[in-house]
């Protein structure tokens, strides 16, 4: 055989038990899948309820944009933006919210009504009760069972199997309990939901705190976006409206919150500026006096003008030192000119001299020194008329010399002040830039103050408003709503479960039970611990009253018979014999007589003489099947040196005329010295002399209890060694291998025994018998 066939023989035995048990695995799953669906049934549907709130002002510190985010970078301003949406989510999913909420509902005690798979709870218009808790009492054992809630007439009883004796009490009154006081009231809303059963009512009791415990857990608060402020509530409730309440109610305490929170903050806000305002004001007045007082100190109207009439005037005195320096030079040259020039000499004029009255006595000076000149011209220097005129030149002359002179003075004079004007100017443009430099510290802090008290102004109005308006924080995109499919039971998931379970769990059991499995089961248990040949499977007896081949039985345990008569018919020697055969097994209770019975049976059917020698005399068995031969004389007696003739222990079989037998007879106190004294191969020789039996069938003794059976095995042609499925344990197999290996036992064929339909080496399916009409699964109900 090839790898191949190697590996899809391997395949086919390791899968082989499992396909053999099939009916386990079917009857299992069945099994689990109708507990799945029960509990499918009896599990009420949990829904998915879910609201989506925006959350508005959900920005971080570091956007926020204006100049107020100035302001938010306070420590005082800390609650005036929301850090980061995280924090919102912490609110949502904080116990002090589900606190609130929980305080406007009435969730302590949900109320159910029984129903024939689950209880069905009631709640709003469906509930006819509605329970208020007045107070709880501390310190007491709260109810492990369900309150029932029964009405008779205007009494309301209420009972449970922890109590001794039932609470009979009124509605719209305060009842106490053992845990808690409370009060019941009729729903004046109760509509009946459709198709419930209201005659058995009941509410469970849980106190505040665990209820807030509960809902806090059920709670699943998300966020839809990383990038975005969108935030998704959701709870797994049985019943909607109260989850849809519970969600509503988040939403709303929620901007309850951040409404407070919002009037607390503007307040706060508009408090902190009135007092910054004041402070404010104060600084500005004094940075009013500081600008004040530098002006008045430094005689400064305004700084930049000053600046600039002081550049004027600087520009203007040296354009004025200039002139007057010119006018002094023009007055040197006349002078330097009137004291070089004679009486007959002009001065020179219009040279730019800026004195009227000189030039006016120059012009004259000159008039005179032309006309005497010309007087000149016709008389001589000693005229009278010259002389008059030389006179009156040199008075001119003096005259002009003293208005120069005066006028050199008054230029000198000039010059000095337009020199000192100029130097006034040159310090104080020297002082601008430290002026300026003060100056303007000074009127940048009054500038931020004023920009800071306008600010703070803007803000306290801005604060005063927002005091005003109560816009909600959370706007709802989504209203609390229903998913169609339910959330729990799973039920694909359970099936499925419980479908793998039904597959497991008998997967396991055959696994565990072939793990542990010593025996030996089928022909292939064999094949694995032993080279000997496996000559017949004798399949399990169904009718515990027909355990003989009866002759023409086409049944598939005398199929296997035959089959077995086959195969051990390439064991014997050649010959006509008789052939001996000896049967035997490893212990009790393997099936060994029951073999050798029918073994001799079906070797009869051929017309063939059969003898069968009960062998095992300290424990016969063959009497069994001819229970009025127990008290007859058989092997024992033959052996122990009896007067007895060989047809006196030979008996006629009472199902087979060609079959006979030889009985075990009395047991004796020493087997093994019987079977050891040489009259039992007396025996067989005169068996053979008879010349009738072709086949002798030794039913001996277990070769693992007693040694008889190897005593005689020398004299048998072939041995049949008997194992029994589900009883015959590996370990035997091995004795038996260690047997055939010493000698002790030679030409044996191994009989399974006892071996279930599903455990044949062949044709499982069919079994033997093939003849025989297979009954349909449902026949098999009928007689």
């Amino acid at each position: 055989m090839d790898q191949k066939d190697t590996k899809e023989v391997s395949f086919k035995e390791l899968i082989n038990p499992y396909l053999k048990n099939w009916k386990y695995f079917v009857g299992t799953v069945f099994l689990l899948l109708i507990i799945a669906l029960y509990i499918i049934k009896s599990t009420p549907p949990i829904y998915k309820i879910q609201t989506s709130v925006l959350i508005k002002d959900a920005k971080k510190m570091s956007s926020a944009s204006g100049d107020f985010g100035i302001l938010q970078t306070l420590g005082g301003f800390s609650g005036m933006g929301t850090n980061s949406i995280e924090n919102e989510l912490g609110v949502f999913d904080s116990k002090t919210i589900v606190e609130d909420v929980l305080k406007q509902h009435n969730f302590q005690t949900p109320i159910y009504t029984k129903q024939t798979f689950n209880d069905l709870e009631l709640y709003g218009k469906t509930s006819p009760y509605i329970i208020n808790i007045i107070q709880e009492k501390k310190d007491v054992d709260l109810p492990k069972k369900p309150i029932n809630i029964k009405i008779r007439g205007n009494d309301v009883v209420l009972s449970s199997v922890e109590w001794k004796k039932d609470v009979v009490t009124a509605f719209n009154k305060t009842i106490s309990l053992p845990f808690a006081l409370i009060m019941i009231s009729k729903n004046p809303d109760f509509q009946a939901p459709y198709k419930a059963k209201m005659s058995d009512i009941y509410f469970n009791y849980n106190t505040f705190e665990d209820t807030v415990d509960d809902f806090q857990k059920s709670l699943n608060v998300e966020l839809l976006d990383k990038d975005g402020t969108i935030i998704n509530l959701s709870v797994d409730f049985e019943n909607k409206e109260k989850a849809k309440d519970f969600l509503n109610g988040l939403v709303r305490q929620y901007n309850v919150y951040a409404i407070n929170d919002k009037n607390i903050e503007s307040k706060k806000t508009k408090d902190f500026i009135d007092k910054r305002i004041l402070l404010i004001s104060n600084e500005l007045g004094d940075v009013e006096t500081q600008k004040e007082g530098f002006k008045s100190n430094n005689n400064i109207v305004d700084l930049p003008t000053e600046a600039k009439i002081n550049l004027q005037l600087k520009e203007q005195s040296k354009a004025q030192l200039l002139e007057i320096g010119t006018q002094i030079e023009l007055t040197k040259i006349l002078r330097s000119s009137l004291d070089r020039k004679g009486t007959e000499d002009v001065l020179p004029l219009n040279i730019g001299l800026d004195n009227e009255a000189a030039g006016k006595a120059i012009q004259e000076y000159n008039t005179l020194v032309l006309q005497r000149n010309k007087y000149l011209q016709d008389a001589t220097p000693d005229n009278p008329i010259v002389k008059s005129a030389n006179r009156q030149i040199q008075e001119m002359k003096t005259s002009l010399a003293e208005s120069l002179q005066k006028n050199a003075v008054s230029l000198e004079f000039a010059k000095k002040k337009v020199e000192s004007q100029l130097g006034g100017s040159e310090q104080m443009i020297g002082k601008i830039p430290k002026q300026e430099k003060l100056f303007r510290s000074i009127e940048r802090q009054q500038q931020i103050k004023e920009s800071l008290y306008l600010l703070l102004l803007q803000k306290r109005e801005e604060a005063a408003i927002s005091m005003e308006i109560t816009a909600e924080k959370a706007r709802v995109i989504d209203k609390a709503f229903v998913f169609k499919k339910p959330v729990a039971p799973k039920k694909i998931i359970i099936l499925g479960v419980f479908f793998a379970l039904g597959i497991f769990i008998p997967f396991l059991f055959i696994y565990f039970k072939k793990l542990l499995q010593s025996t030996i089961i089928n022909r292939g248990d064999l094949t694995k611990v032993t080279t000997l040949p496996v000559i017949a499977e004798i399949p399990k007896l169904k009718n515990k009253h027909h355990t003989l081949v009866s002759f023409n039985d086409i049944s598939p345990m005398a199929e296997a018979f035959r089959i077995l008569v086959t195969n051990l018919r390439f064991l014997l020697p050649l010959g006509e014999g008789p052939h001996i055969i000896l049967v035997t097994s490893s212990v009790k209770g393997e099936g060994k007589t029951f073999v050798s019975t029918n073994l001799s049976t079906v070797l009869a059917s051929a017309r063939d003489k059969v003898l069968v020698v009960g062998a095992d005399i300290r424990n016969p068995q063959l009497q069994r099947y001819n229970t009025s031969m127990k008290t007859a004389k058989g092997l024992t007696e033959f052996l122990s040196g009896e007067d007895i003739t060989l047809s006196e222990v030979i008996h006629p079989s009472s199902y087979n005329d060609n079959c006979d037998f030889i009985y075990s007879g009395s047991i004796p106190p020493n087997p093994t010295d019987l079977l050891q004294n040489g009259k039992l191969d007396e025996l067989l020789t005169l068996i053979k002399g008879l010349g009738k039996y072709k086949y002798i069938v030794l039913d001996t003794a277990p070769l693992l209890l007693v040694t008889d059976s190897f005593l005689i095995s020398d004299k048998s042609d072939v041995v049949v060694f008997v194992t029994r499925s589900e009883v015959t344990e590996r370990g035997y197999i091995e004795f038996l291998n260690n047997s055939v290996q010493d000698k002790k036992l030679k030409n044996v064929g191994i009989v399974l025994n006892d071996v279930s339909e599903s455990n044949f080496g062949y044709g499982n399916k069919y079994g033997y018998g093939y003849q025989a009409e297979e009954k349909k699964w449902w026949q098999k109900f009928y007689r």
